[in-house]
């Protein structure tokens, strides 16, 4: 029992288990916030260039008669293919794909790449030694480079 105790620990503390974890609560937190940003600021301005059109009220009712929205349609107990729910989720899943592409965009913006080592050394042609870069005699094997 020890011994799968210690394996347990081992695995949870690998460092992609722990990175994994934070992304998780991360992520997390950060849909509501995107949720937030398509539903109650970008999904008005959509609804107010289509039209004032809702799209979850598109639907075509199964038993010929016509109700004003979803909902009616559901109280009166009738069979309806609401494709306005589907359009209204598709919609939502693009604004929030963009909304996410344009964060990870910024924030990768932010991240500037390390400035890369200088280089001080090379390798001699001769002997395989490393000697500094300005040598122009190999001190391992007296070559002239």
């Amino acid at each position: 029992m020890a011994k799968i105790v210690n394996e347990f620990k081992t695995f949870i503390m690998r460092g992609n288990v722990m990175d994994m974890a934070v992304g998780v609560i991360i992520g997390s937190a950060f849909t509501g916030i995107v949720n937030s940003l398509v539903n109650d600021i970008i999904m008005p301005v959509v609804t107010l260039i289509t039209g004032r059109i809702n799209f979850s009220d598109l639907m075509i009712s199964l038993d010929g008669n016509s109700y004003p929205t979803l909902s009616a349609a559901q109280d009166a107990g009738a069979s309806v293919i609401a494709y306005g729910n589907f359009i209204q989720l598709v919609v939502q899943f693009l604004l929030t794909a963009f909304v996410i592409f344009m964060v990870v965009k910024g924030m990768n913006k932010l991240h500037k790449p390390a400035p890369a080592p200088e280089v001080t050394t090379k390798i001699c042609p001769y002997c395989k030694s490393e000697i500094h870069k300005d040598a122009v005699k190999c001190p391992h094997c007296a070559s002239e480079l």
